[in-house]
């Protein structure tokens, strides 16, 4: 255990001192509401359950076992696939599950052991140096937390007398102990009932257990909410879109009409300019594109102001629980100049938006004469809209 190992180097060498690890997964994980056992759904893009395992490989336990139901040993393989690990049946209850793992890494005599619940994927290095260099004084040591919410005592659905929190700690797994200490504890335990951890288990067998800081990343995957890929906290979009000029037609971009011999042609106004933000917007909460949404075929939408389009695409972001960052529009045209009209277009943006005018930005560019464009047969326009999480 040298190089990368996150044991501390005192006890990493010391004869007798070899950390194994025993990961808990022989649940049924039926609170996450998974199609199967929330230790072998995936989570993050792997199986919750290879996650720990690979943590604490990495950490420099070796060997490592695996408590899996009975009947989950194909799942098990499969999850676990090209780590060395060592699969044990586990029992009726955690600590009958726990008793078993034990027992099977009894032969390989490791000095130290860490037993981690399977349901919490997130194992920090740190957190794993700690628990090992308290086994030097004590024969277990937990990782725990404050207690931040007030607590209260329940009786019934009234409340009852205020709990001290100060006094009190949130228990974490991994769980470190001395191998021949807490095996001897599983052997002798005669609770009636299951232990709800391992730290139980050892004071019930007069053992001490130290208390060393935890880390909030710790977090047990308990609901189906926790297996909810998460929601960025920024993202974007882009749009494009073109239309043609033609005489007789009103020229509107970004909200403004303009004075011009040419006009957009469309469906609806045909603002070139706010047709690309609405698809960037749609596209920063992937919700389409305004052809799905404002359909040309549509008659409700002939001569409709693209406006209208702006504030539904913006409805839509705060819909999925995001607010507009800021947005950047281009226009690609040769005529007209859009340079003297730039600030009364960011002032209208901004105005349907709900934007400062600073968050919009409107600018202009040519194609030296190349392609439609270039031909003044149409103008294009590209946008981009950053949105941030609520």
């Amino acid at each position: 255990m040298t190089g990368n190992s996150a044991l501390p180097e005192n006890q990493a060498s010391r004869p007798g001192a070899r950390c194994a690890a025993l990961v808990v997964a022989a649940g049924a994980g039926l609170r996450a509401g998974q199609p199967l056992p929330k230790q072998f759904a995936r989570w993050r893009g792997k199986p919750l359950v290879r996650h720990s395992v690979e943590a604490l490989a990495a950490a420099g336990c070796a060997p490592i076992a695996v408590c899996i139901p009975a009947g989950a040993e194909d799942l098990a393989a499969s999850a676990l696939a090209g780590l060395a690990v060592q699969l044990v049946i586990g029992g009726n209850t955690r600590q009958a599950s726990v008793r078993a793992g034990l027992e099977a890494l009894d032969a390989a005599a490791p000095g130290l052991v860490l037993i981690h619940d399977a349901a919490r994927p997130v194992v920090p290095a740190a957190v794993v140096a700690r628990l090992v260099e308290a086994l030097a004084d004590h024969p277990g040591a937990i990782p725990v937390l404050p207690v931040v919410d007030s607590l209260c005592r329940a009786d019934s659905a009234v409340m009852g007398q205020p709990a001290d929190r100060a006094a009190l700690r949130r228990v974490q797994t991994p769980q470190a102990f001395r191998f021949s200490a807490i095996l001897a504890a599983h052997r002798g335990w005669t609770g009636i009932a299951d232990a709800g951890d391992d730290a139980q288990v050892a004071r019930a067998a007069g053992l001490e257990i130290a208390l060393v800081e935890g880390d909030e990343a710790l977090h047990k995957l308990t609901f189906a909410a926790d297996f909810a890929a998460p929601s960025a906290p920024v993202r974007m979009g882009t749009g494009y879109d073109v239309h043609r000029l033609e005489p007789g037609e009103e020229l509107w971009l970004c909200g403004i009409k303009l004075d011009h011999s040419h006009g957009l042609a469309g469906h609806s106004d045909a603002d070139v300019a706010i047709h690309a933000l609405v698809d960037a917007l749609l596209g920063a909460v992937g919700a389409g594109d305004i052809g799905q949404h404002f359909p040309p075929s549509d008659p409700r939408w002939k001569g409709a102001s693209s406006g209208q389009f702006l504030t539904h695409a913006a409805s839509l972001v705060a819909a999925a629980g995001y607010a507009i960052g800021n947005v950047d529009v281009t226009i690609i045209c040769e005529a007209p100049k859009i340079g003297p009209h730039r600030a009364a277009m960011q002032q209208a943006l901004a105005d349907i938006l709900g934007l400062e005018t600073v968050a919009v930005s409107v600018k202009a560019t040519t194609t030296e004469g190349l392609g439609f464009a270039g031909r003044r047969e149409g103008i294009a326009a590209q946008a981009a809209a950053t949105v941030y999480r609520l």
